[in-house]
């Protein structure tokens, strides 16, 4: 039940995040005198609608999406006569720049407001990732198994601790190997045994401090989605990083624009990689294990957020949700129609000719003829069409597993 909520909460989520992209386009066009004839979220036959001044706003069957009709759009319109001085792609460059960033903008705005919200109630992610020690507690024996994992209370110091390592130290070398990250450090202590040089760094001064590393038992994960396993591992009693960093209303704003800063450089990154996934894609599909970094439907995506929710995860169902907003963003800003970005595209094409025109006393060309730019908007809807289908099929096929 809690499953089946989650996932249509995650889905109304996408609804909405589709609904303020387009009422982005809507309130620019509006705002700068343009005509908008029709407002609908979803596709297909239509459910309702309603008119309001020059506006009909409704909703349609399929919940895949959304349009903004805004008259003269292109050349290709036809317009009515109370249209044409309005027509979108009569207006000047930066009112049509305006227009298209504005369904964009709302959706970088709304993933960055669910960040925000992420950090005031459960925290971000710490960027620190360094061989920062924080604590040197004694080194507990396990005690029990899952899904608690439990550790026995003990006392007194640790071998870190004994061994002179205090709170604010950096450990950057165990027994002669860097360790650049805390995880460096955790792995290279685990396969340690007995006396160990720890190099740290201590008020800008570099000491190399022997460690008696204690072997105990300890649950260890090899990689995400692998089931723990009890091993004899290494360990001194040293605390890292935190993991998660809390924050106040206002403390929050800048964590929330350098973690977004973050989600950007991933989701270009994302984007750069998203052809060469069509691969995986397919090896799912055919029984492959199907990676975590592979694209997901709406569908999928829903999927997801109703495994979070049913594991009480709401600050992964935020994030999730916040990441879609931020490749829904990134993705519109690809210069290809019927993107926002191809728009954006002609009309800075047309800007940039017009000036040249002008500059060899020339008068000002004509608006970009859309017909001849239809076999590419007509092959990109194709292979789009296609990959999003793809990726729909490796969703009911072999759905990702955030959860083991």
């Amino acid at each position: 039940m809690v499953f089946a909520l989650g996932v249509l909460l995650f889905a109304l989520g996408i609804a909405i995040s589709i609904a303020l992209h387009e009422a982005g386009h809507m309130w620019t066009a509006k705002a700068l005198g343009m005509k908008v004839r029709r407002y609908f979220i979803g596709f297909g036959p239509r459910i309702f609608s309603f008119r309001r001044g020059e506006t009909e706003y409704g909703l349609k069957a399929i919940p895949a999406g959304g349009f903004c009709d805004i008259a003269g759009m292109t050349a290709l319109d036809e317009l009515a006569p109370d249209e044409v001085d309005r027509a979108m792609y009569k207006q000047k460059t930066w009112k049509r720049l305006v227009v298209m960033v504005g369904g964009i903008a709302m959706n970088f705005l709304l993933g960055i407001v669910l960040i925000w919200v992420l950090a005031v109630g459960w925290g971000l992610p710490n960027r620190d990732h360094s061989g920062l020690i924080t604590e040197t507690p004694c080194v507990a024996a396990t005690q029990g198994g899952p899904p608690e994992y439990a550790l026995a209370p003990c006392e007194g110091a640790g071998p870190a601790g004994a061994a002179g390592i205090r709170p604010g130290d950096t450990i950057v070398a165990v027994g002669g190997t860097e360790t650049p990250e805390w995880s460096d450090v955790v792995r290279e202590t685990q396969e340690s045994a007995g006396l160990t040089d720890y190099r740290i760094e201590r008020e800008g001064q570099e000491l190399t401090l022997p460690v008696d590393v204690q072997e105990v038992e300890r649950y260890v994960v090899d990689g995400a989605g692998q089931q723990p396993r009890l091993e004899t591992v290494g360990a001194i009693g040293a605390a890292g990083p935190p993991a998660m960093l809390d924050y106040n209303a206002l403390s929050a704003v800048p964590a929330t624009f350098v973690y977004t800063g973050d989600i950007f450089k991933a989701t270009f990154q994302a984007l750069i990689t998203l052809p060469s996934k069509a691969v995986d894609l397919w090896h799912a599909i055919a029984g492959g294990e199907r990676g975590l970094d592979t694209p997901v439907s709406v569908v999928g995506a829903s999927v997801i957020g109703g495994q979070a929710a049913e594991r009480g995860e709401i600050a992964m169902f935020i994030s999730l949700l916040a990441s879609l907003n931020f490749f829904l963003g990134a993705f519109n800003i690809l210069p290809l129609l019927p993107l926002d970005g191809g728009h954006m595209a002609v009309a800075i094409y047309e800007r940039i000719r017009n000036w040249l025109r002008e500059k060899r006393g020339k008068p000002i060309g004509g608006p970009v003829d859309y017909t001849k730019l239809l076999p590419v908007t007509y092959v990109f809807v194709v292979v789009g069409g296609a990959f999003m289908l793809l990726t729909l099929t490796a969703d009911i096929v072999n759905p990702i597993k955030i959860f083991p």
